[in-house]
Formats: structure tokens, C-alpha cells, sequence
């Protein structure tokens, strides 16, 4: 015996109109609704983005971009990304140049080569 379809499916739903706002909401969908469909459910998001803006938004589920016509998932998160208002490498050498110190960053060492413990 198969299992029955759910009557509806939860997603989440992730945008930020601005710098540092962050708005989420959590949808209950009927099953079989695609992305463009669950973003119209949304009256604050809409009002912010007008239907050619929506139709031009790059917008993923769970970090992958994803088309309007994609159906969601059961528990699949939303994400409505901004455009970059500077490009990532200028605001590093923005940031560079106002405070004078290098960023330092995790993933590679600062000076140069690691050396090898028992080559030395």
C-alpha cells in the first residue's frame, strides 16, 4: 500500500530587503506548488518586488538557484537573494584601506608556506 500524498507541504521562506534585515516566514503550501506560486503567497514580499523584478530576482532553495517553475519540497527553504551593491574583492580593499590592517583569513596561513614538522 502507498503512502497518501501530505495535505500540505511546510517551507520556509528567507529575504532581506536591506542590509542587516533579515525576514523569514514559514508557508503551508498544498502540494505540487512551484516557487513562483509560494513567493505570490507572500503580500510583504511582492509589494517589495513587483512582478518583473520577481521574474529577474535570483532565488535558490537550500543555496542552489532554482527556476520559478521548480515544485518544492516538504520542508525546503527558500531564499530570495539581493543583488551585490560592491563587488566583494572592492570592499576588502575598502575595508583595507579605511583600517589599515589585513584581513586575516582562516583558510590560509598569513606567511607564506606551512613548514613540515620533523624536515626542518
Amino acid at each position: 500500500m502507498a503512502a497518501a500524498e501530505p495535505a500540505s507541504i511546510r517551507v520556509e521562506l528567507v529575504w532581506s530587503p536591506a542590509t542587516g534585515d533579515v525576514r523569514h516566514a514559514w508557508l503551508d503550501l498544498p502540494p505540487g506548488t512551484c516557487l513562483r506560486e509560494a513567493l505570490e503567497r507572500v503580500p510583504e514580499l511582492t509589494q517589495a518586488l513587483d512582478a518583473h523584478a520577481l521574474s529577474a530576482a535570483r532565488i535558490g532553495v537550500w543555496g542552489r538557484l532554482q527556476p520559478l517553475d521548480a515544485v518544492l519540497r516538504d520542508r525546503d527553504r527558500i531564499e530570495v537573494y539581493r543583488p551585490l551593491t560592491v563587488d566583494p574583492k572592492e570592499a576588502r580593499r575598502q575595508r583595507y584601506r579605511a583600517t589599515g590592517q589585513r584581513i586575516i583569513s582562516r583558510h590560509r596561513p598569513l606567511g607564506g608556506k606551512t613548514s613540515k614538522s620533523g624536515l626542518e
